[in-house]
C-alpha cells in the first residue's frame, strides 16, 4: 500500500465483531477484512459509528486494531476513529493507533461541551500539530450534535497533517459547498458517508465513499466508485440503487443504534460474525432476526 498516493475510494466502516460474552471474535474479524479485500475496497474505518466505536472498550481496542492491520498485511489502508471529548486522550489513541501502524486517524470533534467554530479550530488545530501522522476529520452531527462548519475547515486546510474530511451529514447543499470550496486539491480529500447522496457526490467530483453497506456487499461499492471515477454516472447510479436498497434493509424503521444490531444480523446469517453488539446496544429480537433473514433471502443476502 502506498501512503503517500492521495486518499480515495471505497473506505468500509467496519463493525466490531464480538462474542456474546463480550470478547472480541478476531476470527470472525478475519473473514470479515478477506471479505473486504476480495471485494475490492480501497480501506477500512475501524472505531467509527458502524463499528459502534465510542461502545468498544478501551481494552479492546489495541488488540483489535493490531489484528486488523496483522490480518489486511497493506492489501489495504487502515483508517481509526477517535471520539474523545479529552484532546489528551485523543492524542494519546492517535500515537498508540499510529504505532501499531494505522495509516491515518479519522477525528471526531469534541461534543460533550458543543464547541464554538473559534473553539472547535483551535482543538482540532492542536490535534493536527501533535499527530504522528494524517488525519482526517469526521462530521456527523447525528451523534456528536456537532456541525464541523465550513469556515473551521476553510481555517486548517493546508496544515500538513490534515489529509480530508468524511462527511455523515446528510445536507446535500453542505456537500455542493464542500465541493466546490475544498474538491479537486491534491492535498485533500472529500469522503461522503451518506449513502442517499453518494451517487450525485461522487458524479460531483468527491473522492470518495465510507458506506457501512460496504460490510455487506463491498464489491458493489467497489464497482459504483470506480464508475464514478471513469464519468459513467449511469453504471454507477445503477449500483447506488442496489446499495440505497441493500441499507434500506436494516436501515428503513430503525433507529440508528437499532441499525447496528440490524446490520450484524445480517452478517450473522451469512456466518460471517455473532449477531452480538456492545452495551447500551441491544441485539435483534429472535422474531425480528427472523424477519429479517426472509427479507434478506430475497436480495440474495442470505
Amino acid at each position: 500500500m502506498n501512503k503517500t498516493t492521495k486518499h480515495s475510494g471505497v473506505v468500509v466502516p467496519l463493525v466490531t465483531p464480538v462474542t456474546p460474552d463480550g470478547q472480541l471474535d478476531l476470527a470472525a474479524l478475519d473473514r470479515l477484512i478477506e471479505l473486504q479485500i476480495a471485494g475490492g475496497v480501497d480501506g477500512l474505518l475501524l472505531l467509527g459509528t458502524t463499528g459502534e466505536g465510542p461502545c468498544v472498550p478501551r481494552t479492546l481496542r489495541r488488540p483489535f486494531i493490531e489484528r486488523a492491520i496483522a490480518t489486511a498485511r497493506q492489501r489495504l489502508r487502515i483508517y481509526v476513529n477517535i471520539s474523545e471529548n479529552s484532546l489528551a486522550d485523543s492524542l494519546a489513541e492517535a500515537r498508540g493507533f499510529f504505532s501499531l501502524g494505522a495509516d491515518a486517524i479519522a477525528a471526531l470533534p469534541p461534543f460533550y461541551f458543543p464547541p464554538r467554530p473559534a473553539e472547535l479550530t483551535a482543538w482540532f488545530r492542536a490535534l493536527l500539530d501533535a499527530s504522528p501522522g494524517p488525519v482526517l476529520l469526521y462530521n456527523i452531527p447525528m451523534t456528536t450534535r456537532v456541525s464541523i462548519p465550513l469556515e473551521v475547515i476553510g481555517e486548517l486546510i493546508g496544515h500538513p497533517r490534515f489529509v480530508g474530511l468524511k462527511d455523515s451529514e446528510n445536507d446535500a447543499q453542505r456537500h455542493a459547498e464542500l465541493l466546490r470550496r475544498f474538491g479537486g486539491r491534491a492535498d485533500f480529500s472529500l469522503f461522503c458517508g451518506v449513502g442517499a447522496l453518494i451517487a450525485q457526490d461522487m458524479k460531483s467530483g468527491m473522492d470518495g465513499i465510507v458506506p457501512s453497506v460496504g460490510n455487506l456487499i463491498p464489491d458493489v461499492c467497489h464497482i459504483l466508485c470506480a464508475a464514478a471515477q471513469r464519468g459513467d454516472s449511469t453504471a454507477a447510479a445503477q449500483h447506488a440503487d442496489r446499495m440505497n436498497t441493500v441499507a434500506a434493509l436494516y436501515q428503513k424503521g430503525r433507529t440508528l443504534a437499532e441499525s447496528l444490531a440490524a446490520i450484524k444480523g445480517l452478517l450473522h446469517l451469512r456466518g460471517l460474525c455473532s449477531p452480538a453488539v456492545f452495551p447500551p446496544l441491544l441485539p435483534l429480537a429472535p422474531d425480528e432476526h427472523e424477519a429479517l433473514h426472509g427479507q434478506a433471502a430475497k436480495l440474495n443476502l442470505a
